[in-house]
């Protein structure tokens, strides 16, 4: 049974197609079974998703944005976040972007974790950053095609609502698990 954990060996990769955020590859690759197949995946950058709280009389808040996704056509209330950009460091994104999207900045900023979003077809990392000791240094700091309307939503709120409606962003809730497990962790206890 040792055979079915053994990697596949890459033959030949080539590019298909280029589609500026992500680009589209074939693998030849030959399994532990020492037979070969062509296979798919998606190149996609790093991306770095950050959870900033918020504490203001005794209550905990999130710093989310809501900006239209164009592959469902719909709205989505979000954690701010973004692409890392070739040669940056995850840390430096996260708080370039949390800057960029939210006019915050973070005193305190710690790796929570990170995920792949799908290993079946795609190589990219998201990292989670949890922000805290939040200050508004400035305005957003938007790309051209970028709008983004920024919220304070009590966490409570937004934990319950993970995963359904506009909130139903697989990465938020990814996001948002990896803040409860912070939180259970360092006995860091969720507000009402």
């Amino acid at each position: 049974m040792k055979e079915a954990f053994e990697l596949w060996k890459t033959i030949e990769t080539r590019e298909l197609l280029d589609c500026h955020i992500f680009s589209v590859h074939e693998h030849v690759r030959e399994g532990p079974h020492k037979k070969t197949g062509k296979f798919i995946t998606l190149h996609a950058p790093q991306w770095a998703i950050i959870v900033p709280v918020l504490e203001r009389q005794g209550k905990r808040f999130f710093i989310t944005v809501t900006q239209y996704r164009h592959g469902t056509e719909q709205l989505y209330h979000e954690f701010p976040g973004g692409v890392i950009e070739q040669g940056e460091e995850p840390r430096a994104a996260a708080l370039r972007e949390l800057l960029e999207e939210t006019g915050y900045t973070a005193g305190i900023l710690e790796l929570l974790g990170t995920f792949s979003p799908n290993p079946a077809f795609m190589d990219n990392t998201q990292y989670v950053f949890l922000a805290q000791n939040l200050v508004k240094t400035s305005e957003q700091k938007l790309d051209e095609h970028e709008f983004v309307h920024v919220c304070e939503v009590p966490e409570s709120e937004v934990l319950a609502q993970l995963g359904h409606g506009e909130w139903g962003h697989g990465l938020m809730a990814a996001a948002g698990f990896l803040y409860l497990q912070y939180c259970y962790k360092n006995q860091f206890p969720l507000h009402q």
